[in-house]
């Protein structure tokens, strides 16, 4: 399994957001970024068999961004396990019920995904992984997703992913 790991993009300012964090929407500018972070997705030939997004509207936001750029039919799943606040190992045991599919899109937020990350590839949640709003990563599974088990295959930052896609 290759898991992919996109974070959110660009949200409305959380000082200013007057409505509940959940609801948090991605601002105009989020929404294009992101588009054009995924056609450099799709540059690259991701094709997601799942996508798991955060309940969130974020990320909500972007999965369904990212369903319809990387043309896929996949349909979006919403994941409590990829909720800020989530447990790498929560995420970690529900990805081993889609070990089966070749790529699995998870959509979440900071600093749940960096944690995580570093869960897959060093068994502990102490490695240092940033993602930018709207980065992308990939992580390899042979076999089942446990902690320690991933291999980081690539980590890109959104200015390199939206320079693949304009090519």
């Amino acid at each position: 399994m290759e898991l992919v790991f996109l974070r959110h993009g660009i949200a409305a300012d959380r000082e200013s957001w007057k409505g509940d964090d959940a609801d948090r929407p991605l601002t105009a500018e989020g929404a294009d970024r992101t588009k054009e972070v995924v056609r450099g997705m799709r540059a690259l030939k991701i094709r997601p068999d799942a996508i798991l997004s955060s309940p969130l509207l974020r990320a909500r936001e972007t999965a369904e961004i990212a369903k319809k750029g990387l043309i896929t039919d996949a349909k979006v799943e919403l994941a409590d396990e990829l909720g800020p606040s989530a447990s790498a190992d929560r995420l970690i045991a529900r990805l081993a019920d889609l070990a089966e599919k070749p790529v699995v899109l998870c959509v979440g937020h900071e600093p749940h995904i960096s944690t995580t990350v570093s869960a897959m590839i060093s068994g502990k949640t102490a490695a240092s992984v940033e993602m930018k709003k709207a980065g992308v990563c990939c992580i390899r599974f042979t076999g089942i997703p446990k902690a320690g088990a991933g291999t980081l295959l690539w980590l890109l930052l959104p200015k390199f992913l939206r320079l693949i896609g304009d090519r």
